[in-house]
């Protein structure tokens, strides 16, 4: 295949996305539970903080042959629905704002709120609550609200029920006026799996990084180990080599970024 310019990559994505959203992702069905699900009860839920809206996903779109219109604002959102939850099928998939799926993430999909919005959802069977960030759009079948990470739907206690009904409100966020700061750098990594079960992790990442000739790291966030591999310093050798790793039953696998603090 003859490679491609990379001055023409950034004009490309929202192209391969779109295509993606409308082709395929959409498409998709038989949606599961990741298998030997690890416990994620003890993560911590996002803290809603002012971002800027994204330079992907705020558009208004069309999904199967229908337009939705983005709204211009989440101030004073407040909607009771039917939400859902979306796991491993999506799992290190692009999400419409152009950051990755990850299922145990506090993360959510809405049709018309501007990307990231921090929500948060009550089921009004249990009065659960969770605070998720929306940065992805759906879901786009029958009447559902909202789709949730698995993470989010375990909180509310409605995975297996797939659906429950829910009351929806914007979490108000102000904008920091401090000066904007430089960009800081960041570390690239390729993250496996994720388990509670740090021993066997450990025997894994010590297997991988003499098949692979790379470093690893367990990062942990509550309960639950993240096997990561790098940090990958070239982007084309790191692409390389994640399609290796998908090749050799890592199909879960996908590209995280840590920003590196300055010095």
């Amino acid at each position: 295949m003859a490679s491609i310019n990379n001055r023409l990559i950034p004009l490309l994505l929202p192209v391969l996305m779109m295509v993606g959203c409308s082709s395929g992702r959409y498409h998709m069905d038989q949606d599961r539970a990741p298998d030997n699900a690890p416990d994620v009860s003890q993560l911590e839920q996002p803290k809603p903080r002012y971002e800027p809206p994204s330079k992907q996903g705020n558009r208004n779109y069309q999904v199967l042959g229908k337009s939705y219109q983005v709204m211009p604002s989440a101030s004073g959102y407040l909607e009771e629905g039917t939400a859902s939850w979306y796991g491993a099928k999506f799992h290190g998939h692009l999400t419409s704002n152009g950051e990755t799926y990850d299922m145990y993430g506090f993360s959510a999909a809405h049709k018309a709120l501007p990307l990231p919005t921090y929500l948060k959802v009550t089921n009004l069977a249990n009065q659960k609550t969770v605070i998720v960030r929306a940065n992805d759009r759906g879901p786009f079948h029958g009447d559902r609200l909202i789709d949730l990470s698995y993470a989010a739907a375990y909180h509310l206690d409605m995975l297996k029920q797939g659906t429950a009904r829910v009351r929806i409100e914007a979490l108000a966020t102000e904008a920091n006026p401090a000066p904007m700061l430089p960009q800081v750098a960041t570390r690239q990594f390729l993250q496996l799996t994720a388990a509670s079960n740090q021993a066997a992790l450990m025997q894994l990442a010590s297997k991988l990084e003499q098949r692979y000739q790379v470093a690893s790291r367990l990062v942990r966030q509550g309960n639950l180990y993240k096997l990561q591999l790098g940090p990958l310093q070239d982007p084309f050798k790191s692409q390389q080599l994640l399609q290796t790793l998908q090749r050799d039953g890592y199909d879960g696998a996908f590209t995280v970024y840590e920003t590196l603090e300055p010095k």
